[in-house]
């Protein structure tokens, strides 16, 4: 590809992303409404009340036996213990970020697990190829198996991770739930677009940058590092014109609809994420 054609390309990836995000909010109270004083209370006759099951508390016993495991060095017998509950909606705030702590020490580490394959490298392979064929990244191989260097010599034994991994983005609740295999796998916490810009629907990750550059609605580059570059250090670009995941320095915004359009995590998760998902990952936004 030309380079005036990339430049084209990556401005039309980057026009959901064309301005600063505004921090401005909004609020409204409604006073209520004054009771009368002579008002009299009847109750009702027949009154069946419906409520709905209260929220799990902590889940602490499953949390504490699940800690006990993880510092036994237990990665898998930790997660099969709290999986059940990441998958079932009533975790609580501890329970997930420990099995999301629990799940990524697992892909990014040795250790055992069901999802991994222990591939002998053979004559012809490269880390590019061993990407394609066990449908990952480079960047996860080599982290996993904690390679400084693009080089494999054959004879040596990796261990690579076989998942499945999609991207869920609820807009009211400004949270990315990443899922392997349908399951629960890790939240993060992030921005997403004013006045409910970002796009609703199934999409995927068509491109995958480190260090972006960044295109103002004027036309002008502005590069990685620059104060003015909102983009953050990473860029997974969605197959919609005009968005897709960042990073940002501007801590602020994360939890807020406060973005021209995309979605926005801090430096450290979007750096997580660009290892672990590659070109083709499923990404659903939703209200």
């Amino acid at each position: 590809m030309k380079p005036w054609l990339s430049l084209v390309v990556l401005t039309s990836w980057l026009a959901g992303c064309d301005r600063l995000p505004s921090s401005s909010t909004s609020s409204s109270t409604t006073a209520p409404e004054k009771q009368a004083t002579n008002a009299v209370v009847v109750a009702p006759t027949m009154a069946t009340t419906s409520r709905p099951p209260a929220p799990a508390e902590s889940n602490t016993e499953q949390y504490q036996q699940a800690l006990a495991l993880e510092n036994e060095g237990k990665l898998a017998e930790a997660r099969t213990l709290l999986q059940p509950l990441g998958d079932g909606g009533d975790a609580s705030d501890k329970v997930l970020d420990l099995l999301g702590a629990i799940d990524t020490k697992i892909l990014f580490t040795a250790a055992s697990a069901p999802e991994k394959t222990d591939y002998t490298i053979v004559a012809g392979d490269t880390l590019g190829k061993l990407a394609q064929k066990f449908a990952t990244t480079i960047d996860l191989i080599k982290k996993s198996n904690n390679l400084t260097r693009d080089v494999i010599r054959v004879g040596d034994r990796l261990r690579i991770y076989q998942g499945h991994f999609a991207v869920t983005v609820n807009k009211a609740t400004n949270e990315l739930r990443l899922t392997d295999n349908g399951k629960f796998f890790k939240r993060y916490h992030v921005g997403t677009g004013e006045y409910s810009k970002t796009p609703v629907g199934d999409f995927k990750i068509i491109t995958r940058l480190v260090n972006p550059p960044w295109w103002r609605a004027d036309g002008k580059t502005i590069p990685f590092g620059d104060p003015e570059n909102i983009l953050g250090t990473h860029w997974l670009g969605l197959n919609v014109t005009g968005y897709g995941i960042h990073g940002t320095w501007d801590t602020n915004s994360i939890g807020k609809q406060a973005t021209a359009g995309c979605i926005r995590l801090l430096n450290d998760d979007i750096a997580e994420l660009y290892v672990i998902l590659p070109v083709g990952s499923p990404v659903g936004i939703h209200d």
